[in-house]
């Protein structure tokens, strides 16, 4: 089986993981695999079907008594579904925050190797952003997402970790267009 790119995403929320993973996986040729996209739904019905306000919390604040367990099954949902993609031949790129994954060498290799074991060649790309810019984007986007950030953002912005990947990853300028990122990564990926 011949190895296809797997490209893991991750950056700050609101530093431009999709629009960079989008321009990426156009040049590729790779699937898109946004966790957002493949989970948020599903989870949507759920925090209603429990009568919990989504907005208060979010899917991954460890207030949430299931959160740690939300977790593993979304991104279960995401390893799953860029398997199937590259046991077909098609290379992925993978949208999320991996904070476990970027923090933690262990859990970088795990993901790896749960990749290359369906064909994948991994690779963690990571978008570098500083706290003033990443509060511009956030003001400018005005996601519903982000209501509860930019209700105190000056809190928010001093919660964020903006410290790079612990594990080998390719390092992009947040600041520049998504994409002369993706051509920024594509010149660094074999």
């Amino acid at each position: 089986m011949r190895e296809q790119l797997a490209v893991a995403v991750t950056g700050a929320p609101g530093a431009g993981k999709t629009s960079t993973a989008q321009e990426l996986a156009r040049s590729l040729g790779a699937a898109l695999l946004d966790l957002d996209t493949l989970t948020n739904p599903l989870l949507d019905l759920l925090v209603e079907a429990l009568g919990s306000n989504g907005n208060s919390g979010g899917y991954d604040d460890p207030d949430v008594p299931v959160a740690a367990r939300l977790r593993t099954a979304r991104y279960a949902c995401l390893v799953g579904a860029a398997q199937d993609c590259l046991r077909t031949g098609t290379p992925v790129v993978l949208v999320a925050p991996f904070t476990a994954e970027r923090s933690d060498p262990t859990a970088w290799a795990a993901l790896a190797q749960q990749l290359a074991a369906a064909g994948g060649d991994p690779h963690l790309a990571w978008l570098r952003i500083g706290v003033d810019q990443l509060g511009e984007r956030l003001r400018a986007r005005q996601a519903e997402r982000d209501r509860a950030k930019l209700a105190d953002l000056g809190a928010y912005l001093a919660s964020v970790d903006l410290a790079p990947p612990v594990v080998p990853h390719l390092a992009v300028d947040a600041a520049r267009a998504p994409a002369e990122q993706a051509r920024s990564l594509l010149e660094r990926l074999p």
